[in-house]
């Protein structure tokens, strides 16, 4: 293909060596004459290995060009990536001018030479922004067919960025309205597999991914700190961490649903933040972790209070489905403040059974609950008739038997993602979907 680079930085300069390897003929754009100027000589703007390399063997097989004009970039490919810069603000906020002019200059040339073109947004933006570059500037051209528009972040670390963009550790495509693409340009210019979402989903996950990043060094350090002040091996003991594939280095806790609950997480975690603040080691990251369980508590419950009814079923208790623990559940927390609040309140979970309540489960129950057992209904059908909205945590019932019981005025919270519940009578809602 022939393709338009605009914005010779990090990320352009590196997407332009990569995509002439592959054999596709690039035109740099980039308003410094120095980035124009290496690009022409075939040097790169950056250091990067690998990179003068690629540049150069391109540049002397007539596969490599740069230039000043928008116009002449924009009419000598069929496809343009836009790589430019999107800098911080001194407020935090990110300054998209670039982008703006950018897709400005492109749309005008578009819209003179009403040429079809593929426009590839790849400059890292909050989610957003590439719906509103699109309304302020193609969308009349997307509408009448002539632009295709993707939005595809880029994953590339320095110092490893042409292997990375070799072998994509992650590819995305956002469109439209998160439907697979016509035509396959984005794939075949960036590789990989890509996950199709929408545009928003796209610009979201670039941010999810360097976040998770910054507070996995962050976790990292904290922990260090803490066994520095313990005589003890930081990196040995994050090396042991990481070992654990199954819980640790998974997916398994990377699902949005409820807060955290049971016996070990709450406890423990304040057990060391106590123990971190006797100690007078400062752990702000860590130190934060209780709240934003309890803030994302209090979203449930506000939901739940926003939907204007009265008589609520509870389908799940127990923190987590096929056990009866209920200390520190979530689910406990909720039920305790709607009663509390006046609802009238029925639940069922069929791994609770009273009479086997022990110990420190039976004692909490008995503190936070006392009236448990008039509650708890050994029937899903009495829970579910009675119910005007339903709150699922627990996939605790077949769904062949809520489906003969849901009536379509009924309501449905789901809290952990039993999207099949999506396909019954009633009007669904999820916790973060």
């Amino acid at each position: 293909m022939k393709v338009s680079i605009f914005g010779l930085g990090y990320v352009g300069a590196v997407t332009a060596g990569c995509l002439a390897e592959q054999g596709h003929v690039i035109i740099g754009a980039d308003v410094q004459p120095e980035k124009v100027d290496a690009f022409n000589t075939g040097r790169s703007p950056i250091i990067e290995p690998e990179l003068d390399d690629l540049l150069g063997k391109a540049r002397r097989e007539g596969r490599l060009s740069a230039t000043t004009s928008a116009q002449e970039a924009v009419l000598g490919s069929e496809v343009s990536i836009i790589c430019v810069g999107t800098p911080s603000l001194e407020s935090g906020r990110l300054n998209l001018d670039f982008v703006r002019k950018v897709s400005e200059q492109i749309a005008a040339v578009l819209k003179s030479s009403g040429k079809p073109h593929v426009i590839l947004f790849r400059s890292t933006m909050l989610p957003g922004s590439t719906r509103q570059m699109v309304r302020d500037f193609f969308e009349e051209l997307r509408v009448a067919g002539q632009v295709r528009i993707y939005y595809c972040p880029e994953f590339l670390r320095e110092g490893t960025a042409v292997k990375d963009f070799r072998v994509p550790s992650l590819a995305v495509v956002g469109t439209h309205d998160g439907t697979a693409p016509e035509s396959e340009e984005a794939r075949q210019l960036l590789g990989g597999e890509p996950a199709v979402l929408a545009w928003e989903g796209a610009e979201m996950i670039k941010y999810s991914c360097n976040y998770f990043h910054a507070l996995k060094v962050g976790f990292a350090n904290e922990i260090g700190r803490l066994c520095k002040h313990l005589g003890e091996d930081g990196s040995r003991v994050m090396n042991v961490v990481c070992s654990d594939t199954r819980l640790n280095i998974s997916s398994y806790y990377m699902k949005p649903g409820t807060p955290f609950g049971g016996s070990c997480l709450p406890k423990d975690v304040s057990a060391l933040l106590s123990f971190a603040r006797q100690e007078g080691i400062s752990l702000p990251l860590l130190d934060n972790t209780l709240d934003t369980n309890h803030a994302h508590l209090d979203l449930l419950l506000k939901l739940i209070t926003s939907k204007g009814v009265r008589r609520i079923g509870l389908l799940g208790l127990a923190f987590k489905a096929d056990t009866d623990d209920l200390r520190g559940s979530p689910m406990v927390a909720v039920a305790e403040t709607l009663l509390g609040r006046g609802y009238d309140l029925r639940i069922y979970d069929p791994s609770l059974n009273l009479s086997r309540l022990i110990g420190a489960n039976a004692a909490e129950m008995k503190r936070r609950m006392p009236h448990l057992e008039s509650l708890l209904k050994q029937d899903v059908a009495e829970v579910i008739e009675h119910a005007e909205l339903v709150i699922a945590s627990q996939k605790c019932a077949p769904l062949e038997t809520l489906a003969s019981l849901v009536k379509p005025e009924q309501q449905v919270i789901d809290v952990n993602g039993w999207r099949d519940l999506k396909t019954l009578p009633w009007r669904y809602e999820g916790l973060c979907w």
